[in-house]
């Protein structure tokens, strides 16, 4: 009985070892078959980057390179802001998100969604980043809330057929697309007035759409500002700004419109019944009419010139800036991953293909060593267009509460139109509006 009992035993410990034989090798099997590592991008139309076949090859060659796959939704500016607060608040945010500062910086990243990525900056990127791109990107000196790709400067735009008709290219300095003086400006529009006997351009103000035109137009034009330096306050209700308002609202050329947003002013001046263009960048120049043609023209045929808005000295051009950032979904592998894909596109041999595909310029002139300077040398319009790169101004459009005051900004240029034009009527609709973009 004990040689049985003996034996019983022995076949129980036998089967114990093969169980924790069989279940030890479990894992190992499970760790060779894990799945890819993936990632969540959502983009606004910003270029190529709002198309899928552009950015189908991007992450393509990104799998190909790093083993991470990209899942790619594609917003619009319409629902596009809807959409992403729905999913934050669902805790379903994507893992990274493109647009500029005002949303990633002072929008979510103000609201702690957005995953703090200073660490990304070496003192090389520091270096050669665009400072007014590079100032945007961080809330204070260590946190930042996005890493830029490109930039762009807002301009305004001349048919230059009619200018060179009316004799007003006398104005202009043709190499720098700049204004000689705010004067000069005046002369050349009344030149213009003068020889077709209509209304030359329009201070468009039915909504926000193209505003960074008209904030343009009236900072430059006496030297006022719309916000201070630290982002704090709008200031846009200065005598130099109240100043310029005035020589709008007097001028015969050009007249208060609040039938129209910057997108009906392009397509007003691109059949000809405008001659100046205040809502204009890259890509009008390349598209006036977004029909992609690629030439400079209007639809008789009219050569478009594009210019710096007028001003006594450089002008300060509004920019856009738009790179990626992080929401902060709380996987640190994910995260990492996603600084991985943001210094692929934006700071390497590949940072190139990137620019190109957003069709706007470089914030840099290399990354890790390659050279940026030249990828538009292909592109005349293109190449012509960085002479305003320098003229890029303050991006003001992180300073709190901006949303608001676009919306005090458009209302106030209503009011100043439908006013008598006196500097006192002037001035209170000013106060009115700046007054309730700064909370009062």
């Amino acid at each position: 009985m004990k040689k049985v009992l003996a034996l019983v035993l022995a076949l129980c410990m036998v089967f114990a070892l093969c169980a924790c034989s069989v279940s030890t090798s479990t894992p190992a099997k499970e760790e060779a078959t894990e799945a890819p590592a993936e990632l969540t991008l959502w983009t606004y139309p910003i270029g190529g980057w709002g198309t899928q076949e552009t950015v189908d090859a991007l992450m393509a060659a990104f799998e190909a390179d790093t083993g991470i796959k990209v899942t790619v939704e594609y917003l619009t500016y319409a629902d596009g802001d809807d959409k992403v607060n729905t999913a934050i608040e669902g805790n379903a945010a994507p893992d990274l998100i493109m647009e500029g500062p005002e949303r990633l910086v002072a929008n979510w990243g103000a609201k702690g969604k957005m995953v703090n990525i200073a660490d990304l900056y070496d003192d090389t990127d520091k270096a050669e980043i665009n400072a007014a791109a590079l100032a945007a990107c961080f809330a204070d000196d260590a946190t930042a809330y996005e890493y830029p790709l490109v930039m762009t400067a807002h301009c305004m735009a001349i048919n230059k057929t009619v200018f060179e008709a009316a004799d007003a290219m006398q104005y202009i300095d043709e190499a720098t697309h700049t204004w000689k003086s705010v004067e000069d400006f005046e002369k050349a529009i009344a030149a213009v007035y003068e020889h077709t006997g209509s209304q030359v351009g329009a201070v468009y103000c039915v909504g926000q759409g193209g505003d960074q035109g008209t904030r343009a137009l009236v900072n430059n034009l006496c030297g006022g500002t719309f916000t201070n330096p630290e982002h704090t306050e709008y200031t846009w209700g200065s005598e130099e700004n109240i100043a310029a308002l005035k020589k709008l609202y007097d001028n015969p050329a050009i007249a208060f419109d609040s039938g129209i947003a910057g997108g009906d002013e392009i397509a007003l001046f691109y059949n000809g019944t405008l001659n100046v263009a205040f809502c204009w960048n890259i890509a009008q120049q390349l598209n006036p009419n977004t029909a992609n043609t690629g030439a400079a023209k209007t639809a008789s045929g009219d050569d478009i010139m594009f210019l710096a808005f007028p001003a006594d000295g450089d002008a300060k051009l509004q920019g856009g800036i738009w790179g990626f950032g992080i929401f902060d979904n709380g996987d640190a592998a994910r995260i990492e991953n996603a600084k991985t894909f943001i210094k692929y596109f934006c700071d390497s041999e590949k940072t190139a293909d990137a620019v190109k595909a957003a069709n706007y310029f470089a914030v840099r002139d290399t990354a890790e060593g390659a050279d940026l300077s030249t990828i538009w040398a292909d592109n005349a319009i293109m190449a012509e267009y960085n002479v305003l790169m320098p003229l890029l101004g303050d991006y003001y459009q992180v300073t709190t509460g901006w949303a608001e005051a676009r919306t005090a900004w458009w209302n106030m240029l209503q009011a100043v139109g439908a006013s008598d034009g006196s500097v006192e009527a002037i001035s209170a609709a000013v106060d009115q509006y700046v007054n309730q973009a700064n909370g009062k």
